[in-house]
């Protein structure tokens, strides 16, 4: 990732990478840990995620890389206390471990303008990367807001048809699927599991619902198991999700499937109000409904404190 002429990941023994993210996890384990130590970077490690704390770091200590996660990169856009200190040493904004949409990604740009902001696209089993943004190397170029990268070298990416395995041609969405000696040889003492992940030609499939643009770059729609099934029609809960913390009046929100007699299931969603504001359950339906086909819209919506995520930014409580 950080070695040769033109690294996917450009690190150099200058840059401070800020470390907020715990290193248990494979992206913080690889793409901060064991890469800023390859190229000699300094690591400014935090216990725990505060946004005033961390720009106080920022600031104090000039970090040039922020590898964060989607909850992180929502929190700043949100927050009006970021204008309050000086960022303007960030290079590079790393987001991982969940998928943040274009419109997020346009927001969050506007509150950070200086420094390149991409997305790579990685799970343990895949070695641990699948795609890397190419706004990251050191011979940049340009990339698409939404977009998670590019395949990594000496890999191959497909793209199936859940039901059938079929390959699908680009533009179409279905489960990603990658190639290569990168991946794992298998799960520890689970043979069965190994061979519902990796198939008889060592193609491993990620449960990633994604596609392919006609630039190679790569877009994710949502985890297999949790799009929503309405009426035989998919829903994936991740685009509803960036509508909805677009919406300056919603700090977080969730979507899930609620079983439903008539349609088999049907999309609820769980929000966070923003401090202060009066928004309606019927204030979001309708917010939703303007911007999305019938099977989409919104059934019910829950008004809760916080969303339940694990340490990586991916929402708890899916099933």
């Amino acid at each position: 990732q950080v070695d040769g002429d033109n690294p996917n990941l450009y690190f150099h023994n200058e840059d401070v990478i800020l470390c907020v993210l715990p290193l248990f996890h494979i992206y913080s384990l690889n793409s901060v840990l064991l890469c800023a130590l390859r190229v000699g970077s300094a690591i400014l490690i935090m216990p725990k995620f505060d946004i005033k704390a961390m720009c106080e770091l920022v600031q104090k200590y000039k970090v040039t890389i922020a590898p964060f996660v989607p909850p992180i990169v929502l929190a700043i856009t949100k927050s009006p206390d970021v204008e309050s200190y000086d960022l303007s040493s960030i290079r590079l904004i790393m987001s991982g471990a969940a998928p943040v949409g274009k419109d997020l990604e346009d927001a969050f740009r506007a509150k950070l303008p200086n420094a390149v902001l991409g997305q790579g696209y990685g799970m343990t089993e895949a070695g641990p990367v699948l795609a890397m943004c190419l706004a990251f190397a050191k011979e940049p170029m340009e990339v698409k807001s939404g977009a998670c990268g590019t395949v990594v070298r000496n890999a191959e990416l497909k793209i199936v048809d859940p039901e059938t395995g079929a390959s699908l041609p680009r533009n179409e969405p279905g489960e990603i699927c990658i190639r290569g000696s990168q991946i794992m040889k298998g799960y520890l003492n689970d043979p069965e599991a190994t061979k519902n992940t990796i198939d008889e030609e060592g193609w491993l499939h990620t449960g990633d619902i994604g596609l392919v643009d006609d630039n190679d770059e790569i877009f994710i729609v949502d985890r297999l198991k949790e799009l929503i099934k309405y009426k035989g029609f998919q829903v994936a809960p991740a685009e509803l999700e960036g509508l909805l913390i677009n919406h300056p009046n919603i700090s977080d929100a969730a979507v899930v499937g609620m079983k439903d007699e008539a349609a088999g299931e049907v999309p609820v969603a769980f929000i966070v109000k923003s401090n202060g504001t009066l928004i309606t359950e019927d204030d979001i339906k309708k917010y939703i409904s303007d911007q999305v086909v019938f099977y989409k819209r919104i059934g019910r919506v829950f008004f809760v404190e916080s969303i339940p995520k694990l340490p990586s930014g991916k929402i708890l409580g899916r099933s």
